[in-house]
């Protein structure tokens, strides 16, 4: 996955607050523990003042043979681990216990990148870990056009439901040359028509090139911007705003479902016109119009995306339902 220069702040960020947070669980569970196990506690004391004895001994003088220092430590780890499992405690419990021990939660292995730090990219950019494995099975090869009808027809164009289905496919596809992404998608039709699963195949076609994704559903994409511009008094970080305004692909689902207020209507305005300006793509599903869309946020959104998006049109059954009373994958 290629990233820019904030995404990758972002990442590494991430890594930053991992560890922050493994601190404090590690806190939490030995105050835990000596609670519970006050030989701990004074145990741990003794390791303390022989470490603090053992470094004035090697001040002193630097040959001092520390080998009864270490035997002590080992006596002390081993009585430790002994009152842990006793307690029911893993040995390790008061350890930090890293989400990958290989790199120790910092993302890097000896300068390179741990093979974790793929996985933690698109999980940031997806906006939901959980969507790596669903576009496993949500992607172009697992398109079906048999769940749309080649009987119901669009009255606008005169296209059977099939027909648009391979139309918006194909423009989908079309975004993509090579290992980039140009241009953007306005998708819209009724519910169950397919839109999500096509945004997942776009999804999975930008990832396999290595390009940056972030998915949101509108109301969480919303929420978040929301908690990005008014915490005035968290931690400087890279935030979603900066994100959504540089990833590669920006996907927007069930746009239109979020509380719509003023603070919305201006933000995907100017994360619209942003992301126009750098050239960088955005695909939105939704199952509102045109029309719709210019009467819940305003004409200058309409501008934007009757001016700069390629509009498609999902028609067809519910394929939820269609689904359900027949079984199989769209």
């Amino acid at each position: 996955m290629a990233l820019s220069n904030v995404e990758y702040d972002a990442v590494m960020r991430h890594y930053d607050d991992l560890r922050e947070r493994k601190r404090r669980e590690l806190e939490q569970r030995r105050e835990a523990i000596y609670r519970e196990i006050p030989q701990i506690a004074s145990l741990d004391d003794e390791i303390a003042v022989s470490s603090l004895e053992a470094a004035r001994a090697r001040i002193r003088d630097p040959l001092t043979d520390l080998d009864g220092y270490h035997r002590q430590l080992g006596r002390i780890s081993a009585r430790k681990k002994q009152l842990l499992l006793a307690h029911g405690y893993p040995q390790d419990a008061l350890e930090l216990q890293y989400e990958c021990p290989a790199c120790r939660d910092t993302g890097l292995i000896d300068g390179r990148h741990c093979s974790c730090f793929e996985r933690t990219a698109a999980a940031l950019f997806h906006g939901s870990s959980a969507l790596g494995e669903l576009l496993e099975k949500e992607n172009f090869s697992r398109f079906s056009y048999e769940w749309y009808s080649d009987i119901m027809t669009d009255e606008s164009t005169g296209l059977s439901a099939r027909e648009t289905a391979r139309e918006a496919v194909d423009k989908a596809r079309a975004l993509f040359d090579g290992e980039s992404i140009r241009g953007n998608l306005y998708l819209y039709g009724n519910t169950g028509v397919g839109k999500t699963f096509l945004t997942h195949c776009i999804a999975k076609e930008a990832l396999d090139r290595g390009l940056s994704v972030l998915y949101y559903s509108s109301g969480d994409l919303f929420d978040a911007l929301a908690r990005s511009a008014f915490d005035k008094d968290g931690p400087k970080r890279t935030s979603l705003r900066d994100l959504a305004g540089h990833t590669d692909l920006l996907i927007i689902d069930d746009l239109g479902t979020e509380l719509t207020n003023a603070f919305t209507a201006s933000e995907l305005f100017r994360l619209l016109n942003e992301r126009i300006r750098s050239r960088r793509s955005t695909v939105i599903s939704t199952n509102l119009s045109l029309r719709e869309l210019s009467g819940k946020y305003s004409e200058r959104v309409l501008s934007r995306i009757t001016s700069e998006f390629t509009i498609l049109k999902l028609i067809g059954d519910d394929i939820r339902i269609l689904k359900t009373l027949s079984g199989g994958s769209i």
